[in-house]
């Protein structure tokens, strides 16, 4: 192995890492897919993570600043082809091999900036962050899924949006109290924290149940290779999304939930057994 592979292979090692450390429920579904593709979409998990890292939690630091300088070497690295920062390194490669757009990055960019200063949304501004901070990560790793089959990729765009809006919805109800008591954030339009009723819980729900029956058929159509990973993943949040539905508006706005690592080990195996006889 040449010196300049080892620093390919070494930065994916990085983005990997990060994967492992902040999710063990993605990197349980990353582990899942074709080899080929576990190191690009840990290359992508990496990028995405760190720039929310500093919208999120680098409250000591020049939030601003540092996302100002993540955006401006993060194009650094795209256009020159290489970058010191590991995360920001094997980030450009997944970019360069699989045509990851800019446009798809830059609205990911966008909604990190929306986390420094909106505390409420709207209409408007809620879809807005929907698609720039979780629809378009859907679509980076449907670019790595494709293959450069862009037919296949324009077919399956629309349902890989709603799941990427789903689970974001989800982690939304799941994280509605930290995000107020820890950010002042509230995302849902039109819902008061401190009064949050069972009203607002069902109108929120209908949304996040028609964007999971907007996805299942278009993960039924993945490529082989990421079909069982992204499967499983859609199973853990609809698990997830029924225990939120099941509790009343009052306990979701004071609990987080989660699923234990009991039951995630009861999914894997159920979802690997339905995926093994085509019952998707």
């Amino acid at each position: 192995m040449d010196h300049l592979q080892l620093f390919h292979n070494t930065c994916f090692e990085c983005s990997s890492l990060i994967t492992r450390r902040y999710s063990t429920s993605f990197s349980m579904g990353i582990r899942l897919f074709h080899k080929r593709f576990r190191a690009p979409i840990c290359g992508i998990y990496g990028f995405v993570r760190f720039a929310d890292e500093i919208v999120d939690t680098f409250h000591e630091y020049p939030k601003e600043d540092l996302l100002k300088r993540f955006r401006e070497d993060t194009y650094r690295a795209i256009d020159e082809g290489i970058s010191l920062n590991p995360v920001l390194h094997s980030f450009q490669q997944v970019v360069h091999r699989y045509g990851i757009g800019n446009d798809l990055i830059e609205a990911f960019l966008c909604s990190m900036e929306m986390d420094l200063t909106n505390a409420t949304y709207d209409n408007g501004s809620y879809d807005a962050y929907i698609y720039g901070s979780a629809e378009v990560v859907g679509l980076m790793c449907l670019r790595v899924f494709c293959e450069g089959d862009t037919a296949r990729y324009e077919q399956l765009k629309a349902p890989a949006r709603s799941l990427g809006a789903a689970f974001q919805k989800i982690n939304f109800l799941r994280d509605i109290k930290s995000d107020f008591d820890e950010r002042g954030r509230i995302y849902f339009p039109g819902v008061d924290f401190s009064r949050f009723t069972n009203e607002d819980k069902r109108n929120i729900e209908s949304d996040i149940k028609a964007d999971f029956d907007a996805a299942l058929d278009g993960i039924r159509r993945l490529p082989d290779g990421s079909r069982f990973g992204v499967y499983l993943a859609y199973k853990y949040y609809t698990h997830l999304f029924k225990k939120i539905r099941n509790a009343p508006a009052q306990r979701v706005a004071q609990e987080r939930f989660r699923l234990s690592d009991k039951r995630k080990v009861y999914l894997l195996f159920s979802s690997a057994l339905r995926h093994q006889l085509n019952f998707l």
